[in-house]
């Protein structure tokens, strides 16, 4: 069981900033990742569908024989039913927890901004963690849906003005309410941290929810006993919903490098995870 693969999915290529940490934090890994590029952004459609297609991700990875699942979606980690997850046969880790914990320890002022999809703001996950762990943290969410189509298009570097506009237009109610903390409940949106930092200003701290997933899950694999037995050599295979081209001129932004594995488009409506 140890030998086998993590496995990790997203929406689009938002994910692999948390491989990215995954593979720096465990470098012996071997990992397994999906991107449903095919049918990105998630955020902008309602919870049966997004419920719908985790599932089909989901099955996929199990397919692959993984021995854990990391939703790097903050989208479908505030919607996929926590009974499902539960039930699945290996263990499952959101990326709303540990950002939200990171959060609650950061803040000085006990005032934290909340950024993500529509469907990840309405359903208040981020929310409703905080308030389990501090109560008296005062909570500002907004939602940003040009975010992810903008970085899967490209639209990331610091000083692109489309990406300027759209943090502008977003985040001032948010500047405006004083938090000191700033939860970037979307994988995708630590491309757009440097347009985020210039904006908010220097005071206010960035919690990057792919990071804190990767050790999240990290620590979860060690309390198992499920770590690789080797502390290098970890291998990494992509699949992706849509042009396995365009996912390789891209990956490397993600990743900090070249994506170095395998890269692969598959037909995601073939899998099908059993309710």
């Amino acid at each position: 069981m140890r030998e086998k693969p993590i496995g990790v999915f997203d929406s689009g290529l938002g994910g692999l900033t948390a491989v990215r940490q995954l593979r720096a934090l465990l470098p012996g890994e071997d990992i397994v990742y999906f991107g449903d590029t095919g049918r990105v952004p998630y955020g902008s459609r309602g919870r049966d569908i997004i419920t719908a297609y985790a599932a089909q991700d989901i099955a996929f990875l199990l397919s692959c024989g993984v021995k854990t699942i990391l939703a790097a979606c903050g989208t479908v980690s505030s919607t996929f039913p926590q009974s499902r997850a539960d039930a699945l046969p290996v263990s499952y880790t959101g990326v709303v927890a540990p950002a939200a914990a990171a959060a609650a320890a950061a803040t000085k002022n006990g005032r934290v901004g909340i950024l993500g999809t529509q469907a990840t703001i309405a359903s208040g996950s981020y929310q409703a963690a905080l308030a389990g762990i501090a109560p008296g943290i005062a909570t500002v969410a907004a939602a940003c849906p040009l975010f992810v189509p903008l970085v899967e298009n490209g639209h990331f570097a610091k000083g692109d003005t489309m990406a300027a506009l759209a943090a502008e237009e977003y985040l001032a109610p948010v500047r405006a309410a004083g938090v000191d903390t700033l939860i970037l409940g979307c994988t995708h949106y630590p491309l757009l941290a440097d347009t985020i930092a210039a904006y908010m200003g220097p005071d206010v701290a960035l919690i990057d929810s792919g990071y804190t997933a990767a050790f999240a899950l990290r620590d979860k694999l060690a309390a198992g006993g499920l770590l690789h037995p080797r502390a290098t050599g970890g291998t990494c295979r992509y699949f992706v919903s849509d042009d396995e081209v365009r996912f390789d001129h891209l990956a490397h932004v993600f990743l900090g490098k070249a994506a170095e594995g395998e890269v692969r488009r598959i037909n995601i409506e073939e899998y099908t995870l059993a309710p």
